[in-house]
């Protein structure tokens, strides 16, 4: 199985042989843990060395959290990448979704048919060059707070985790709880399962592997080295969508 390296040692470590690549990862625990943090070192790397990203963070008001997470994670500048990433923008008040405009473009994901269509348009406008085009997306639990689509999205992010995964792979964090019984449903579909979660007290991050396909990891639970000026933010990015995203989503 083909596989990446992150540089990381904290990383690198549990996986001695490397991330595996064409496969699909659930990051999960609490809502404002930090998870796409540990994403952020995959894209990273992903992107040196001459992968594509397509973001769908579905938690951020703007694409500058993004920009500001990666440099401060992993001191890369994500507009040195504009020709390798594409951003799926989450628009719960359109009907489907729009045209590219630059490399990004809005899309109402929180409809199944429109998941499908936007992932694919998205990956469209990228190249498949080094280890291929990495679909990266956070905050999955927002999805599932519709009343009207929730089953049908879940079954379809299920097919996302679970299908074909030769010309691409899928990173998704999401949170464990309230939607508890439906995010477990997602993570028993995909290939792989990272879990994380934040000292109580403290703005500390901890990580530890619990399924990876294919190749041998190591279970055992570390502190991930991710300032805690940048684990705050987060949790503020994490109040902004439980006070806008969710009531919103819980209308359609």
């Amino acid at each position: 199985m083909d596989t990446i390296f992150t540089g990381y040692d904290w990383f690198d470590r549990l996986l001695p042989q490397g991330f595996p690549i064409h496969t699909s990862t659930i990051i999960g625990g609490p809502g404002g843990s930090g998870k796409p943090l540990i994403g952020d070192t995959l894209v990273s790397a992903w992107l040196r060395q001459g992968g594509s990203v397509a973001f769908m963070s579905l938690q951020y008001p703007k694409r500058d959290f993004i920009f500001a997470s990666l440099k401060n994670i992993a001191n890369l500048n994500l507009a040195d990448y504009a020709d390798h990433t594409a951003f799926i923008e989450l628009d719960a008040t359109i009907d489907g979704m729009e045209k590219p405009a630059g490399n990004g473009f809005k899309a109402n994901v929180v409809k199944p048919n429109i998941w499908h269509d936007a992932i694919e348009q998205a990956c469209g406008m990228l190249p498949n060059t080094g280890p291929g085009i990495l679909v990266f997306g956070s905050a999955l639990n927002l999805l599932l707070f519709s009343p009207t689509y929730a089953t049908d999205t879940i079954a379809a992010i299920k097919q996302t985790l679970s299908g074909n995964k030769t010309e691409r792979t899928y990173i998704f964090s999401v949170s464990d709880k309230p939607k508890e019984k439906e995010v477990a449903d997602l993570t028993a579909a995909a290939d792989n399962v990272i879990m994380s979660h934040k000292a109580p007290d403290d703005f500390v991050l901890f990580m530890s592997i619990l399924r990876m396909k294919g190749v041998p990891f190591d279970p055992s639970e570390i502190q991930v080295p991710i300032p805690q000026s940048t684990l705050a933010e987060m949790k503020e990015i994490a109040h902004h969508s439980r006070q806008r995203v969710i009531p919103l989503i819980s209308k359609i």
